[in-house]
Formats: C-alpha cells, sequence, structure tokens
C-alpha cells in the first residue's frame, strides 16, 4: 500500500473496545475505556463551555475535547488498574504514572515520523495543559459517578460505596463549572426514559 511504512497504532486504539473497567466490581453492564473515553470527552467539552461562559475561564474547549478523546489510550498496553490499587500509597501512585508515560511513548513510536509532533502533545499534555487537564479529570470523576448510579438504578449494591466516595471526592474539587453540571445535568440520570419524556 503505497510503500509506506505499516503503522500498528490505530490498530492498537481499537482494542481500547476489549478493556474492561470496574474489574474488581461486579457489574450489571461493562464499559469498556473506548466508550467511556467518548463519554469523558463529551462531558469534559461541556465542563470548558461552562467554565468559560459562566465563571469566567479561558479554557480552549476543543483541546479539552481532544486530550479526553485520547486520555485512557495507554491503557491498550497497561490494562485497566483499578483505582483502589492505583492510588493505594504515594509509591504506587508515581510508579503507575510512571506506567502510563511508558505506555503512551510506545503508542507514540507507532506513528509515522511526520505525525508524531502532532500527537505528543496529545498522549504527554505538557505544564501549559494543567488547566485543560484538570478539566478532563474531573469529567472522569464525573463518568465515574454516572456509572455508580447506573449500577445502583439497576440494584447492583456493589457500587454503594463508591458512589459515597467519589461523590466526596467530586464535592471536594471545589470547581464550579462541576457543581454546575452536577446540579443542571446530572439529576437527569436517575430518571428513566418515561420520565424524560
Amino acid at each position: 500500500m503505497g510503500g509506506w511504512k505499516l503503522s500498528h497504532f490505530f490498530a492498537y486504539l481499537a482494542r481500547m473496545k476489549f478493556i474492561q473497567r470496574w474489574g474488581l466490581m461486579r457489574n450489571v453492564r461493562q464499559e469498556n475505556i473506548q466508550e467511556h473515553s467518548l463519554q469523558t470527552a463529551m462531558i469534559a467539552h461541556n465542563l470548558a463551555l461552562i467554565r468559560n461562559k459562566f465563571f469566567g475561564g479561558n479554557v480552549d474547549p476543543l483541546r479539552v475535547l481532544l486530550l479526553a478523546v485520547y486520555h485512557e489510550a495507554g491503557e491498550v498496553i497497561t490494562g485497566d488498574l483499578a483505582t483502589p490499587i492505583k492510588y493505594f500509597n504515594p509509591e504506587i501512585k508515581k510508579a503507575y504514572k510512571d506506567i502510563e508515560k511508558v505506555a503512551n511513548s510506545r503508542l507514540l513510536a507507532m506513528l509515522p515520523e511526520q505525525l508524531k509532533s502532532d500527537y505528543e502533545s496529545i498522549l504527554m499534555p505538557g505544564p501549559e495543559d494543567e488547566e485543560h487537564w484538570k478539566i478532563v479529570k474531573a469529567a472522569d470523576k464525573i463518568c465515574a459517578y454516572l456509572k455508580c448510579i447506573e449500577e445502583l438504578k439497576a440494584g447492583n449494591l456493589e457500587f454503594s460505596k463508591a458512589e459515597k466516595t467519589i461523590h466526596r471526592d467530586l464535592n471536594s474539587l471545589n470547581r464550579p463549572e462541576v457543581e454546575y453540571f452536577m446540579d443542571k445535568f446530572l439529576p437527569s440520570f436517575y430518571l428513566t426514559l418515561d420520565e424524560l419524556n
């Protein structure tokens, strides 16, 4: 095909659909990191818009969206490590961050040389993206909370402690865009389809 060197980058990313989240818990409905990344991207984009429109922010919603789309990409190499393990202590947290960097570097190395610079700041955002990344992480946390709601609505009490812990974590973020989202959009997730109509 055109004599170009083969790149495995997108073949690896396509495997995101095989990596299940919440591996230590019984799930009524499995969730993979590909669908999670889409939901996170949509919510992160919304949080960025809320931040700018209502709270005097100056973040780039499209940059936030892009970072969120790829925020779990490295897990095609590492797999999904459960949050209680990932944050068990500072040493494990640091080691996991290092592993994530290696995984993202490996993904980056799969790209043609001419495209690497375009993806480097997406897979390995720098200090200039600190505020964007905080919004992505907040959206990631909201998505975890929504998963808890979904499981609890289905009668799965396995998620009851996680729901309380994540709710507390969201409140402790002290981010007005998160509070706005929680007040404006979150209550609808408790409704049935008939109630939404």
